[in-house]
């Protein structure tokens, strides 16, 4: 999948190669990448007074003698820019709260096209994986065909429409929340209308809303293809509505993606949520650091592994968990993690999250085709095979690969992946239980924190600070 920030990542990529190519540094070389790294940025359309102050305050800290005399200045400078971008897109994620009224109400704006019906379902689709049980509102009464659009994904998700009578959004909002106490749904999400650009109808639309629900949260849906006059639009919302937060569409367009970036900076507004795909799970909570990390090439394994937990179906048995847990691995679970792949979005997605992935990628073309055949050599398998993959000898992976159609190193491969593949559950799952053994110790408290973490196929069960260890393990590779 194309990626907004793929140029202005090689861009920086590519300075960043320069820089650690001299050894030591010089001031003129820092300063000369941080012209380079300005253009990058301009290009890129972030906001000029927002390159002016990231680049000031990446010179100050970069063009220090603790750096400019340290063994590994170019490491040191690389770090120095992803703190400042870090910082840039909001230092610290900011998570959507809730109150303790029943029903909560989310309240979506925006101007039409940036995606707000299709967030509204995604956004949906994400509380119900977290146990919630939404309500989606039609409350725009102007767009032709808004309800018919909310109501096809409301039920590709599986969670109702509430359409209400008339054509009054702010008592069409009213009803949906009595509808939602009726029907006992925790969460009401409302679809407002939006314009082609800002003016006062909307906005007094908007405001009567607000007036008659009080919603707990109301979120600015803007699209990322937008450029520079998104921040325009969120500064004219954030006046008129004093909204909470902000969700970026379309990330996975094929623009500059400058104007996300300067959201955050600009009005002071976080970015609670980014969307990067059509799939209802590709909402994804915003951090900050992980966003950095992949415009600067350093992959983001931590969202890929919480989108795998979001797309699970279902939880494994806690025998079969406890199994893997163990690194008891067999190619029926081979097939598992394969058709979890898929769902992610296949190789090229995989492998984008992993340090240097993207730049590894850029150019190159990945054989999806693979996962198919891994699959075809597996179904070549008996099921005595496949339980026990020890059994697999010379003459038995000659007839597997005829059966699947495939020369027998592929068999061979097969089988080294395995192999790989168990090594790495074993240490995992040491790291996992002594980390868990950690926290028992410190009482119920901590383990109610790493139990927000639901199980992962061949994983267990990883708290946060597993996952960065996962993280933090591949980047060594």
């Amino acid at each position: 999948m194309t990626s907004m920030f793929d140029s202005l990542s090689a861009r920086l990529q590519s300075v960043f190669g320069g820089l650690r190519s001299k050894g030591r540094l010089s001031e003129d070389d820092i300063t000369l990448a941080l012209r380079e790294i300005r253009m990058a940025l301009l290009e890129a359309d972030v906001n000029y007074r927002v390159v002016k102050d990231f680049v000031a305050a990446t010179k100050t800290k970069a063009l220090s003698a603790e750096i400019l005399q340290s063994l590994t200045p170019a490491q040191n400078v690389v770090a120095i820019v992803a703190q400042e971008l870090t910082e840039l897109l909001g230092s610290q994620p900011v998570l959507m709260q809730f109150s303790q009224r029943i029903p909560n109400v989310i309240m979506l704006v925006g101007l039409q096209g940036s995606g707000k019906t299709t967030a509204a379902a995604k956004l949906a689709y994400r509380l119900q994986k977290q146990k919630h049980r939404p309500l989606l509102v039609a409350a725009d009464v102007w767009r032709p065909a808004a309800a018919d659009q909310l109501e096809t994904l409301g039920k590709e998700i599986g969670v109702p429409v509430f359409r209400g009578q008339g054509d009054d959004p702010a008592l069409i909002a009213r009803q949906s929340v009595q509808a939602a106490i009726d029907d006992l749904r925790d969460v009401v999400i409302i679809d407002t209308a939006g314009r082609l650009h800002i003016d006062e109808e909307m906005m007094a639309e908007a405001r009567a809303i607000r007036a008659a629900v009080a919603p707990e949260n109301i979120l600015m849906v803007v699209d990322s293809m937008t450029g520079q006059d998104v921040v325009t639009v969120v500064e004219a919302f954030g006046n008129e509505l004093d909204f909470n937060g902000v969700i970026i569409s379309k990330l996975d367009g094929d623009a500059r993606g400058g104007g996300a970036l300067s959201v955050r900076a600009v009005t002071g507004k976080p970015i609670l949520f980014v969307s990067e795909g059509e799939k209802p799970s590709s909402l994804q909570e915003f951090y900050p650091e992980r966003m950095a990390k992949r415009i600067l090439g350093m992959g983001d394994m931590l969202s890929l592994i919480e989108k795998a937990q979001l797309e699970a179906e279902e939880d494994l048995a806690a025998g079969e968990a406890e199994r893997l847990a163990r690194a008891e691995l067999n190619f029926d679970d081979f097939i598992t993690i394969n058709r979890q792949v898929r769902k992610l979005g296949g190789i090229g997605t995989l492998l984008k999250a992993l340090p240097g992935g993207e730049s590894a990628l850029r150019g190159a073309q990945v054989d999806e085709g693979a996962l198919d055949r891994m699959e075809a050599i597996i179904n070549s398998m008996t099921q005595a095979e496949r339980l026990k993959p020890a059994l697999l000898n010379g003459s038995r992976r000659a007839r597997i690969a005829a059966g699947a159609g495939v020369p027998t190193q592929a068999v061979n491969q097969l089988v080294k992946q395995y192999e790989q593949t168990k090594k790495m559950l074993k240490h995992l799952g040491i790291e996992a239980e002594q980390t868990r053994s950690r926290k028992n110790r410190r009482g119920k408290k901590a383990r109610r924190r790493t139990s927000r973490h639901p199980t992962l196929p061949g994983l267990g069960s990883l708290g946060r600070g597993d996952m960065k260890k996962l993280e933090d393990m591949l980047a060594n590779q």
